[in-house]
């Protein structure tokens, strides 16, 4: 069994092989959560000055949607016959799809930092249809990409929203 390093390494670099063994080691589920914790502390702390905390909680609870998007999409509505994936199982390996994250910590640097959020944004979208293909036993990786997408957007689309509101409120509250 690997470590918990070298399974966020392993998550990062996409390996397949780390996010099978993630998804039957039922013990695996609190380092999931550490997992996303640190990337949302990570994005946090990229946001820039002033902004850790909402940054932080911003990208948890983003999380916490793209993932509850995902179940109900990929075993509700979109499952295929051989998909037999239970809550446990997708939390632990999306949880480790935040691997990624962590390099969000590197946001606020200027001239880059919008880069560098970009480049892992999209980094994170692949290795969660990795995780997702994975833990619901799809043969199609389209399907995953599918269902990872839809609540990608849908969670841009939170962020989009919640931040406009957060912004404005700011520039209301002077």
């Amino acid at each position: 069994m690997a470590s918990f390093i070298e399974r966020m390494v392993g998550a990062a670099r996409l390996d397949v092989k780390t996010y099978e063994e993630v998804e039957a080691d039922p013990g695996a589920l609190g380092q999931a959560v550490v997992v996303v914790v640190l990337s949302s502390i990570a994005a946090g702390v990229g946001s820039g000055e002033g902004r850790l905390i909402v940054g932080a909680l911003g990208a948890l609870i983003a999380w916490l949607i793209w993932a509850f998007l995902t179940f109900v999409i990929g075993t509700k509505l979109l499952p295929q016959p051989e998909t037999k994936a239970d809550v446990g199982q997708l939390l632990r390996t999306v949880g480790f799809a935040a691997s990624p994250g962590l390099l969000r910590v590197f946001g606020f640097i200027p001239a880059i930092g919008d880069i560098v959020m970009l480049v892992v944004s999209v980094w994170m979208l692949a290795s969660m249809v990795v995780a997702v293909r994975q833990a619901l036993d799809y043969t199609s990786t389209w399907r995953a990409v599918g269902v990872c997408v839809v609540g990608w957007i849908v969670v841009v689309l939170w962020a989009v929203i919640v931040g406009g509101l957060v912004t404005a409120g700011g520039m209301f509250s002077r």
